[in-house]
């Protein structure tokens, strides 16, 4: 569980330069957005600049005034896009709003791409700026210093620079609103995506825990009784003069289980804790149907009653977690009916089929009503099995006595089913 996690966005103090991505690899809506970089903005200042210049240009030229002052409103007009050059900083801000208030009052002109710049800098400014940049932003806009310029320097309002003055002191408080709606959502993803990293960790903390709790109760308590039972089995077979053959042989058995048991309850410590070193060689590969003969030789062995293996179709390769399951509800259901049919012969089926693999476990011993008690799993557990690769299993009564475990398995993966 502990896979490694994406760092946050990260964001520097002055806020230039800075590649914002997504915070963790669960939210796929989340798209990278790059801010401008110092390359961007000079790029983007020196085309309004060329933009404004021309525009200028071409008004001289319409008018008709000397080159002298065509050259400066020129010059004047490339200095309002000058700004969009900075970083968003109040001096920035500053310079933004001077230039357009100088270019309006002293040579009575604006261009539009001057207007571009200013809407630029504010929603900057609103957008990456510190809180008393964004605090600026809203003020120069909420303030009307644009809209005052209107009624104040000489030009009539009806002229081009006094409609696109106008248009400016409406569109710069949409520019910075904007621009703090924006910081805003964005803050809020990060501190979403921050609280959910957070009960993540808090969630594997707690699973790890649970783990580690599980492990010991194992190691503790479980362990130790089974190792009991391979002692008392053993010291029983040694220790009980004339006894059967057959005894000892069910003793010895019994001292074998317990023992294969405690191999596989450490091999389960080992991955349930961290810390345990568990030999590479002890982790064998999960059984499949290939060690089926070996369940049925101790079934035999250990119930002492017959139990025969049936196959029909054409044995194919199956998914490895098919194959697993299968195993496992053969094998529960041999405990089954070793616990509660006791001497009864064992008939397992496998039948192939192009899509499916049906097993059928039948034994010769009483049907389902001896079969129920408190407190029983083995049924639900080979449902759950059959579930877990997206087949089906049936418990009922045998035609004409016993008991039957059938289980329906797809041959595919579950994932190439869907």
């Amino acid at each position: 569980m502990a896979g490694e996690r994406d760092a946050p966005p990260v964001v520097s103090e002055d806020n230039d330069d800075v590649l914002e991505a997504p915070a963790w690899p669960h939210r796929s809506s989340s798209r990278p957005r790059l801010r401008a970089s110092a390359t961007t903005r000079v790029i983007a200042a020196v085309a309004l600049a060329s933009i404004a210049a021309t525009e200028s240009i071409l008004r001289s030229a319409a008018t008709g005034v000397s080159v002298q002052r065509a050259l400066v409103l020129c010059l004047v007009a490339a200095a309002t896009t000058i700004p969009v050059a900075g970083p968003a900083s109040q001096a920035v801000g500053v310079a933004a709003v001077a230039a357009t208030v100088l270019s309006l009052t002293l040579f009575h002109t604006l261009t539009l791409a001057a207007l571009a710049a200013q809407l630029i800098v504010l929603h900057r400014l609103a957008r990456d700026g510190t809180p008393a940049d964004r605090a600026q932003a809203v003020a120069v806009c909420l303030s009307g210093v644009f809209l005052l310029l209107v009624f104040t320097h000489p030009v009539p309002e009806a002229s081009q620079a006094g409609v696109l003055t106008v248009l400016l002191a409406s569109l710069a408080p949409a520019a910075a609103l904007a621009g703090v709606a924006r910081r805003a959502r964005e803050q809020a993803r990060l501190n979403a995506a921050a609280r959910q990293a957070s009960a993540g960790d808090l969630l594997e903390h707690v699973a790890r825990g649970e783990r580690a709790r599980i492990a010991r109760e194992l190691h503790d308590v479980v362990a130790h009784h089974i190792s009991m039972i391979a002692v008392q089995a053993e010291t029983a077979r040694l220790a009980t003069p004339g006894m059967p053959a057959a005894g000892a042989q069910r003793l010895s058995a019994i001292g074998d289980t317990a023992r294969s048991a405690l191999t596989e309850m450490r091999r389960l410590l080992g991955i349930l804790r961290e810390d345990a070193q568990t030999d590479t060689a002890d982790l064998r590969p999960q059984p499949g149907l290939e060690q089926l003969n070996e369940l049925l030789d101790q079934a035999r062995d250990t119930s002492g009653s017959a139990a025969r293996l049936i196959v029909s179709g054409s044995p194919m390769p199956l998914d490895p977690g098919v194959e697993l399951a299968a195993y496992r509800i053969i094998q529960e259901a041999l405990t089954n009916a070793r616990r509660h049919a006791p001497g009864a012969a064992v008939d397992v089926e496998l039948r192939y089929s192009d899509q499916t693999l049906t097993l059928r476990i039948r034994d010769t011993g009483p049907g389902p009503p001896a079969r129920i008690g408190p407190g029983g799993h083995g049924l639900s557990g080979m449902r759950e099995r059959a579930a877990a690769v997206a087949g089906q299993l049936h418990t009922a009564s045998a035609p004409g006595g016993g008991y039957l475990v059938e289980a329906i398995l797809p041959a595919e993966p579950p994932q190439a089913l869907t």
